[in-house]
């Protein structure tokens, strides 16, 4: 997905820059980028390929070479960031973190009205940032064009820029992503994780609402959009995405996961006296298991450690063997916790399936009695519209999907045949969950309710984005494209 971090100063800002954008590392593993203007208006820019390295280790021998009052940087999962541009208002550098579903339109639509050529062209994709940046340069100022730009794209879309010395900060249309602002004497800062701030020295004054622009200069920020009345953040950084020690919304993640997990074992009394402990799959769905382990009176105990000097998120990597192979090798069985037990796993998530299923069969050669799964989200079974939280083609690698296609014989799966999927505890939903629950080879199976898990978070569910478990979104979302 993708986190960026920026930071205007009285003084020199880029350790502050460099250790702020590490602090996001979790969200992306493939391109990280800084740029830093000087006090005589340059802007200095580095970008690197972290896909096989800390972001730390390969900017380490650049950060002596940037020197300046503010920058911005990012770690993106496969997009060169950030871009420097030249507009007809002057040069900026630009980050963005989102997804534009009308980009194809987009670039017609500029060729169509003068624009000769776009120079960044990644996996066969234009560049989403660059293409913001058009969007941006075809007003007559910074803020018509971040404006413009937010109301056009069909998505999500936040945006730093770094404009004559001062960032300039929006947060996209609906609020489904965070930007956060932070203060310290002499200097403010804007993240996506409040987690960067703490150990930076910073004190979170604010959150960003949903669509709003604001600039910030060393002194402090002046609002120069109003938010919009349409709030639907990603609940999914409360499930996965979020770093433990992030807030949200006012609403910590790693307290959410508790409340999650605890929510989970309430389900359950009528298997916790067989169990022997509680197993979290690593990273995010230890602190859920742990919510369930409090709650049940059961053992938490690690049957797998993550083994994490090299080994990085393992939905990254694009081809599903290696994807495989990648969540096999960072996950390191320990046989004494594994032999003759029954164990329950909670994970933040099932999204293709395929990995638990491997790990199933890991432990059950290990010598495992029962391996029964508690997922801390529903049934995955609309592809996100909004953020890169999987780049997969394909919506039937979904397991949900598959298992409805499975159960209805078809893979023409319309929101007639789905609807009935929907409906939590329903015949058709307990058919595709003991399908899935065949498929993985597991025990037993369940799904968290959305009514619950919105509950564990505590934020109200017409200000959360739950398109990815039932399909539902702002009516009337598609914006008009206005060329």
């Amino acid at each position: 997905m993708g986190g960026f971090f920026g930071v205007v100063s009285e003084s020199d800002c880029v350790c502050d820059v460099f250790y702020g954008t590490d602090y996001h590392s979790h969200l992306g593993t493939r391109r990280g980028g800084i740029a830093v203007v000087d006090d005589q208006g340059y802007i200095h820019r580095k970008i690197h390929d972290i896909s096989n390295a800390q972001f730390r280790s390969k900017f380490d021998d650049d950060i002596g070479h940037f020197k300046g009052p503010a920058g911005i940087g990012i770690i993106s999962d496969y997009e060169d960031q950030p871009l420097v541009i030249v507009g007809k208002f002057g040069k900026f550098a630009i980050v963005t973190v989102g997804k534009i579903n009308n980009i194809d339109e987009i670039v017609h639509r500029a060729f169509d009205g003068g624009s000769i050529h776009f120079s960044e062209y990644t996996m066969g994709e234009y560049s989403p940032t660059e293409i913001v940046a058009m969007l941006i340069c075809r007003r007559s100022s910074l803020l018509e064009g971040l404006e413009y730009a937010q109301r056009v794209i069909d998505g999500s879309c936040s945006i730093l820029v770094l404009y004559q010395g001062n960032i300039y900060a929006a947060r996209d249309r609906y609020g489904r992503t965070p930007v956060i602002l932070g203060r310290k004497p002499g200097a403010m800062a804007v993240s996506m994780e409040s987690t960067a701030f703490p150990n930076l020295e910073y004190e979170v004054t604010r959150e960003l609402g949903p669509g709003e622009i604001v600039e910030l200069t060393a002194a402090g920020d002046r609002r120069l959009r109003s938010p919009g009345n349409t709030m639907k953040m990603c609940t999914f950084f409360w499930v996965y995405y979020g770093y433990p020690s992030s807030c949200y919304e006012g609403v910590n993640t790693e307290s959410a996961r508790y409340r999650n997990g605890a929510s989970m074992a309430e389900m359950d009394r009528d298997i916790l006296p067989d169990i022997d402990s509680i197993c979290g799959i690593p990273d995010s769905g230890i602190a859920h298991a742990i919510g369930y382990s409090n709650a049940a009176g059961k053992p938490y105990q690690r049957s797998f450690v993550k083994y994490t000097p090299t080994w990085p998120r393992s939905f990254m990597p694009q081809n599903q063997e290696l994807r495989n192979l990648v969540a096999k090798m960072k996950l390191v069985p320990v046989q004494e916790q594994i032999e003759n037990k029954r164990m329950l796993f909670c994970d933040d998530s099932i999204v293709r399936g395929t990995q638990f299923r491997d790990t199933a069969a890991r432990l059950y050669e290990r010598g495992a009695k029962e391996v029964h799964m508690r997922s801390a989200c529903p049934p995955l079974l609309f592809g996100c519209r909004f953020l890169n939280f999987s780049r997969s083609r394909c919506e039937l690698d979904l397991a949900a999907r598959r298992a409805i296609a499975k159960l209805e014989g078809t893979t023409e799966l319309t929101s007639e045949i789905i609807a009935p999927y929907l409906v939590y505890n329903s015949p058709e939903y307990l058919a595709m969950v003991e399908e899935i629950r065949r498929e993985l080879n597991l025990t037993t199976l369940k799904f968290q309710s959305l009514d619950r898990l919105l509950a564990a978070i505590g934020i109200p569910a017409d200000r959360m984005c739950t398109y990815c478990w039932n399909g539902r979104d702002v009516e009337n979302e598609t914006p008009e494209l206005e060329f």
